[in-house]
This record gives structure tokens, sequence and C-alpha cells, in this order.
């Protein structure tokens, strides 16, 4: 009997998952998105790390 809970109490749990992802696919969090390549700077193509502007200020060549 309790392992009959167990069981359904996963498979509600996993259901819920599934629904929850279709629904908001852009909703996982940011260290479980894949990302194609690094952020770059589109100025003078240096990777950003840890903020959302260069250091350059968009005055490169």
């Amino acid at each position: 009997m309790l392992t009959k809970v167990i069981i359904i109490f996963l498979a509600a749990m996993v259901l819920i998952a599934l629904i929850g992802r279709a629904l908001f696919p852009g909703a996982l969090p940011r260290v479980m998105r894949k990302r194609q390549k690094a952020p770059v700077c589109g100025k003078c193509g240096r990777y950003l790390i840890g903020t959302k502007t260069c250091d350059c200020g968009g005055k490169a060549k």
C-alpha cells in the first residue's frame, strides 16, 4: 500500500514537471540553460564576464 502511494506521488510530480516545461519553457534557471557561445562585446570582441557592459564603453575601433 505504501509503495503504491509513493509511486503515485512520483508520477504526479513528473506530470506536473512536464506540464510546467510545456507552459514555461524559458523559465529554466540560468545554470541549466544551454548557451551556444560565450557572450562577447559587440564593439571590441572581448568576452563579457560578470557584467553586461564592456570596459571599452563602446569606443573600440
